[in-house]
């Protein structure tokens, strides 16, 4: 019996390796195929997921837990490598002149979400969702983008990742509160965890401004395999430890990066370059692995309604942050077309309401519209690209 057991085990193993190993590969011709093209490659590979999902053409007994953590990571990852660009003197100074433009953002892009679903019938508190996922851009997509194109020293750059910044730290008010309506919490305990988590995020940006030097000094004679190890622990680490307060772990990582510096700052990035891309590209096929096509077509007409008017709102932030910032029309196209994109936040938030009356509406036009905006935004960027694009150092 155990010898049959051992051997089911073995095989089990064998056909995961396999279909591991097999996605990988055909990522690999995706990116190299996307090169060719010269496409961005996030549309193919969330096309891809489609495919090899939930009700697509193909279906791959992958492990959902393996591909769900991979994914995380390479949200993680992504933003670590952003903050990596920066400065905690520049986040500060950054966040302090976009709460304006925050506030916008959030008026603009919350309403159409809100509005489509009372339009669609729904009750209140699944409109507030769909609010919620039209309102936040995703970060994962965002700096993809941004690596993929080269933006990372673009004029519009810091003013985009202010707003990202800012965005994510809404979250961390809306969601505790969005939670209590559907849950039917009580207002004194979801007063503690929206206190819990603005404290817990002032407390990672504090320290990250205050000792991120002495860290770094702490890790400039490390060796690369040590330097690596230690900068993909503790970005898990804070990333974890962001989550248990109910703050974005993304908000944790960037801001990891944001604390190292100097030399130490330089040799990370480019030791993390080769991980941040293998798990980039397992979040994007897992973001549209999870879809089911079928339940994307009964929701296709509002979606596209939706998509397209919260893709002009993100255009007016983006042409509002670009005024402030004093950007060329070019630089703020090129920061609309990086806002249009929802994703990783927005499946979240719309997840919370699977138990209302409106559930599954709800998670069927969430699921279309972000797809949407997530295969519109890359090639926006791509069609924005052709302009001539003006660089300096981040300010």
């Amino acid at each position: 019996m155990t010898s049959v057991l051992a051997t089911a085990a073995a095989s089990s193993t064998a056909i995961g390796f396999i279909e591991v190993g097999a996605v990988a590969l055909g990522l690999s011709l995706l990116a190299r195929l996307a090169g060719r093209l010269g496409l961005p490659s996030i549309p193919l590979y969330l096309l891809a997921g489609l495919v090899i999902g939930e009700g697509g053409l193909v279906s791959l007994d992958i492990s959902a837990d393996f591909i769900a953590r991979s994914a995380d990571i390479g949200v993680l990852l992504l933003l670590l490598t952003l903050g990596l660009e920066y400065t905690g003197e520049e986040l500060v100074t950054g966040l302090r002149r976009g709460m304006t433009v925050g506030a916008v953002d959030a008026v603009l892009n919350f309403a159409p979400g809100f509005a489509c679903g009372l339009l669609l019938g729904w009750r209140v508190v699944p409109s507030l969702l769909l609010g919620g996922a039209t309102w936040v851009s995703s970060s994962g997509v965002v700096s993809k983008i941004i690596a993929d194109f080269g933006w990372t020293a673009n004029r519009e750059t810091p003013a985009v990742l202010n707003l990202l910044v800012i965005e994510d730290l809404a979250m961390a008010v809306y969601l505790p509160v969005v939670s209590a309506l559907v849950a039917q919490r009580a207002f004194a305990a979801t007063t503690v965890t929206v206190v819990v988590a603005v404290v817990a995020v002032a407390a990672i940006i504090a320290v990250s401004v205050r000792y991120g030097r002495h860290l770094s000094r702490a890790l400039h004679g490390a060796s690369d395999e040590s330097l690596l190890l230690a900068v993909f622990g503790l970005t898990l680490l804070v990333g974890g430890l962001a989550e248990q307060v109910h703050v974005s772990a993304a908000i944790g990582a960037f801001v990891v990066g944001v604390g190292l510096s100097g030399p130490v700052q330089h040799r990370a990035g480019a030791l993390i370059a080769p991980l941040r891309d293998l798990f980039a590209a397992t979040f994007f096929l897992f973001f549209s692995f999870q879809l089911v096509p079928s339940t994307l077509a009964r929701a296709f007409v509002p979606a596209v309604v939706l998509a397209a008017v919260a893709v002009a709102t993100k255009f007016v932030t983006a042409s509002l942050a670009g005024r402030r910032a004093r950007l060329g029309a070019p630089a703020r196209f090129r920061a609309g077309a990086l806002l249009s994109a929802r994703g990783e936040f927005s499946v979240v938030v719309a997840s919370l309401g699977s138990t209302t009356a409106d559930g599954s509406d709800l998670a069927s036009v969430a699921a279309a519209f972000v797809l949407l905006t997530a295969l519109a935004s890359p090639l926006l960027a791509k069609w924005s690209a052709r302009r001539p694009a003006a660089t300096t150092t981040p300010v």
